[in-house]
């Protein structure tokens, strides 16, 4: 497990302008956290490097794209050993309808989410390339009737920070 990064203030600012709007311009984030540009771009540079910023990404509506049915399907696979978990995660990671898949502890061993076309489409799904198989013992699905995400993550109250690191503090 990776160990965590001292972020201060500014930086908390700066992750949570770029999670909610990954696009805007190092000019406009600048401003919005009250740096220099150049200021901004070298803090952002250094959350890169740190892995704290891993990637941006876009949201896309699978309904628009004719992808109007999202549903979970909570999976066991046998045995559990990491030779067929690595090989079903390659599997569920390589199909179109896959949006995301979580290896989880509890019930489940994984918690699959995808977007298909219709409850047809989802059937084939489920019977044609999931439950043929071998490592799978046993799925459940369930429709997503509605999705709400979370704001940008940002730190409990008690873990803010509360001072701005000095310029040439690491």
């Amino acid at each position: 497990m990776q160990e965590s990064v001292e972020l201060d203030s500014v930086d908390w600012r700066i992750l949570e302008e770029l999670q909610n709007d990954a696009t805007l311009p190092n000019r406009v984030l600048a401003e919005r956290v009250g740096l220099a540009a150049s200021s901004c771009l070298q803090r952002v540079r250094r959350l890169r490097e740190q892995g704290v910023i891993t990637g941006s990404h876009i949201d896309v509506n699978p309904a628009a794209m004719g992808l109007a049915l999202e549903a979970v399907v909570a999976i066991n696979v046998r045995p559990h050993t990491r030779e067929v978990v690595d090989r079903f995660r390659e599997f569920v990671m390589a199909q179109p309808e896959t949006r995301s898949l979580l290896h989880v502890s509890g019930q489940a061993d994984f918690l699959l989410h995808v977007a298909v076309a219709d409850t047809k489409h989802l059937q084939e799904f489920l019977v044609d390339k999931l439950a043929s198989r071998t490592e799978v013992r046993h799925f459940t699905s369930s429709i997503v009737l509605e999705q709400l995400h979370t704001r940008a993550l940002t730190p409990p109250r008690h873990l803010r920070p509360k001072r701005r690191r000095r310029s040439g503090e690491a």
